[in-house]
């Protein structure tokens, strides 16, 4: 086992607040037996902790310990597959196992996880925690939790036990059914998941074609789109008044081709390029060259287009749609992953040792029944300020995602569509950004006006405050944590805030709604200095927003 003592200076960055994420000691069990040991010796001195995985952890703090003793628990090296029961179509993993190990490793197999997130670069445990998924309304849905036969999850103990238990979850034993709803999606407060059995399906291919079309009847054909292809996401470009619609189903067994989905964004980038694509957006802020942020956005999504978003017909060029492949080959990448560790050639677009991306990220889903009134709603502020969302398309539009109902506790609590908004963000806290209303109004609208909910593993503070309350069995998914962490050892201010156990995550303070710390009341919220003022919304009247006033975007 790995222990590794840290400085106080040394901590997690990039936290929606900007503070820091200190804590005493990381360490890295290698077995069930060794993760165990870890859990009991810190619930014997009462020691906080949190699981931190071995790529990254979520934008908000879900990882972070009170105070600087706290420990980390890291399932970098938790990475065995277990077993695999070809016959049964089940796959045993550790927590840390990675999603591009999952996928695979049951292709060896012949088998396919049927949905899961679009970035390999997740744990099995991670995409537990935060409830992630790709796109589907199909099956069980697309999210990874729903695809969980059993489970094991190291919890807190006392002196007979060693201070630590293993629990065991089977979706199938009517004992331990309610504890299974809330694990699912545990945001990392229920202990260390340190095995989970998935069903699996027999491997597949798929025929992915990408089709253009302008965005008038968006409202309407999202609304449907998903029940009509199993596959289906949609990438919506507002500003540009278009949508590119994901064709995507499964092909018989036969049909010709060898596909491969190697997503452009995802792919290792020169560190030169970043740098440059960096500096020019920030000086386009700093003169508000709206102008200059739409010819860039049209610029890179014709590209992104030109090459199918990095699919390929063979593996090595794209000849054509459709893209016919086996599953494990369309479903996921990452190939960013593969970039030399120093970071100085190549690296990740967001990779914090380069000068890169550095962006918010608003994540929410919408009910089906309502995701036409939303798209319209938006459509309405494009029509009032045609360049607001350039900035959005800079990082490739607003992906629209479809998520099923499910019974986890802190899952979706119906059909809905999920929508990934990525924005600039400001090295300088206090700085504003252009059109910063019309962001700050879609957020808001979609979480006063059409009850969205979070995703758990993005976002802003200000989306989470009260979302605890839109799940119908919040209070059950409370008295499992109180069973299994009654010390509340894996819990955190912030846990405690989110889940309505202590006074929310707003915090007050000048410039607060810059970073989405909080809705402005008073102008002092947002950035009078520069011009920005707390006003009403434009389409929802009830928002309060960050205006600029004077100074109009080029």
């Amino acid at each position: 086992m790995h222990l590794r003592r840290l400085h106080h200076n040394q901590f997690l960055r990039g936290l929606p607040d900007r503070s820091t994420c200190k804590a005493g000691a990381v360490v890295y069990p290698t077995s069930e037996e060794e993760l165990a040991w870890v859990v009991g010796n810190a619930t014997r001195s009462k020691r906080k902790m949190k699981v931190v995985t071995r790529f990254s952890h979520s934008i908000p703090k879900l990882v972070c310990p009170d105070g600087e003793e706290g420990l980390l628990v890291s399932t970098k090296y938790m990475t065995r597959i277990v077993r695999v029961d070809q016959e049964g179509m089940k796959m045993s993993v550790e927590g840390g196992v990675t999603l591009r190990q999952l996928i695979e490793e049951a292709a060896k197999a012949r088998m396919a996880l049927p949905y899961a997130p679009y970035w390999w670069g997740l744990t099995v445990g991670g995409m537990l925690g935060t409830g992630a998924h790709g796109s589907s309304l199909w099956g069980e849905g697309s999210a990874l939790h729903d695809y969980v036969e059993a489970m094991r999850i190291v919890i807190p103990g006392g002196p007979g036990d060693g201070y630590a238990r293993i629990r065991t979850l089977d979706v199938n034993a009517r004992s331990t059914h309610a504890e299974m709803d809330a694990v699912k999606v545990s945001l990392g407060v229920l202990g260390v998941i340190s095995q989970v059995t998935l069903k699996l399906q027999p491997l597949f291919k798929r025929s992915l074609t990408y089709s253009i079309k302008g965005d008038s009847d968006l409202g309407e054909e999202a609304a449907s789109f998903g029940n009509h292809h199993e596959f289906a996401d949609i990438i919506w470009y507002p500003s540009q008044q278009k949508a590119v619609y994901r064709i995507d189903d499964r092909a018989t067994p036969n049909a010709s081709g060898n596909g491969l989905y190697d997503f452009i964004p995802f792919r290792s980038t020169s560190s030169l390029t970043l740098a440059l694509l960096r500096s020019t957006e920030e000086l386009q802020e700093s003169i508000n060259d709206a102008g200059g942020k739409c010819n860039n956005a049209k610029l890179i999504s014709a590209t992104l287009q030109t090459h199918a978003y990095g699919l390929t017909n063979n593996g090595i060029i794209f000849t054509g749609y459709p893209v016919i492949g086996y599953h494990n080959r369309m479903q996921s990448s990452g190939t960013c992953l593969d970039s030399p560790h120093d970071g100085l050639i190549t690296a990740c677009p967001w990779d914090p040792r380069v000068r890169g991306e550095f962006f918010h990220q608003t994540t929410f889903s919408i009910g089906l029944s309502m995701v036409k009134s939303f798209i319209e709603d938006i459509q309405q502020l494009i029509t009032l300020e045609p360049k607001a969302l350039c900035g959005v398309e800079l990082y490739n539009g607003i992906l629209m995602r479809y998520v099923k109902g499910s019974s986890a506790y802190l899952g979706k609590q119906e059909d809905a569509i999920d929508f990934d908004i990525t924005y600039y963000r400001s090295k300088d806290p206090l700085s504003p950004r252009l059109y910063e209303d019309v962001l700050e109004e879609i957020e808001q609208m979609a979480l006063f006006k059409y009850g969205a909910l979070p995703h758990w593993g993005k976002n802003r503070n200000l989306v989470f405050d009260g979302a605890i309350k839109k799940y119908k069995k919040a209070q059950e998914f409370l008295k499992v944590k109180e069973v299994y962490d009654p010390l509340g050892l894996f819990s955190s201010e912030w846990t405690d805030q989110v889940l309505g156990l202590k006074e929310g995550v707003s915090i007050i303070r000048d410039g607060c709604a810059l970073e989405g710390l909080c809705i402005c009341s008073q102008d002092e919220h947002c950035a009078p200095n520069k011009g920005y003022y707390c006003k009403p919304g434009k389409v929802y009247e009830e928002a309060r927003v960050c205006t600029q006033m004077g100074s109009k975007a080029q």
